[in-house]
């Protein structure tokens, strides 16, 4: 097989694999995690045999639709908060973006808001770089009232997954008024005089829009 032969068929393998995790990332988001595997090959439009040359079981298809949502969400924070050094403002933009991001991507939210232990305990994703931000303000001494790294990542885990049911549930409420708010709560929270949280929150944003969805396909 020639070099470029055997790019297409990488090219071809990489789609059929991210076709896969896609529709078992619209079948958490709808919250049908026991639907049969037959099923998610034809939303996914890809012969039953296939599933297997990727997959061993449905359980480590629907874990790599998580980590690839995780790592979605994470990849378009990082690109929107690249020009800060302040890390108690790329902690407060990121959080702010997340409110935002659950309108604009709504189905990778659910499989989020679904998986919630997953999205605490991941090494991946969301949590993972909350974690780096939190860290980093407390050792830049601008988050000096957190004492636990831990604790913190669980109360801003549970504000963020707490933020986008509600903003599911409601849908005529305000996602940029809401997630501004807690974003400054959580700031005054872990140690940010009340001005200057209210500051950081008023200020402008890039557009989540801006970053596009990130493929499975490289």
């Amino acid at each position: 097989m020639t070099e470029q032969a055997g790019n297409r068929v990488d090219r071809r393998k990489a789609r059929t694999r991210a076709a896969l995790v896609r529709a078992a990332q619209a079948c958490i988001a709808e919250g049908r995690t026991t639907v049969p595997i037959l099923e998610i090959t034809q939303i996914a439009d890809v012969g039953m045999g296939s599933f297997y040359n990727y997959f061993e079981t449905k359980e480590q298809l629907f874990q790599a639709a998580v980590e690839d949502a995780l790592e979605t969400f994470g990849d378009a924070l990082d690109a929107l908060t690249a020009d800060l050094d302040d890390p108690a403002e790329a902690f407060a933009r990121s959080f702010r973006l997340v409110g935002r991001l659950h309108r604009r991507q709504p189905e990778l939210s659910k499989v989020l808001l679904h998986n919630g232990l997953a999205l605490a305990g991941s090494d991946q994703g969301l949590a993972r770089r909350a974690r780096r931000d939190i860290e980093a303000a407390v050792h830049a001494g601008r988050f000096a009232a957190v004492r636990d790294l831990d604790l913190a990542l669980a109360v801003a885990t549970g504000a963020t997954l707490t933020l986008g049911q509600l903003l599911h549930d409601h849908p005529d409420r305000d996602d940029l008024e809401a997630a501004d708010l807690i974003t400054e709560d959580l700031l005054r929270m872990f140690g940010v005089p009340a001005d200057e949280a209210h500051d950081i929150c008023q200020r402008p944003l890039p557009d989540p829009d801006d970053v596009p969805r990130r493929d499975s396909v490289a």
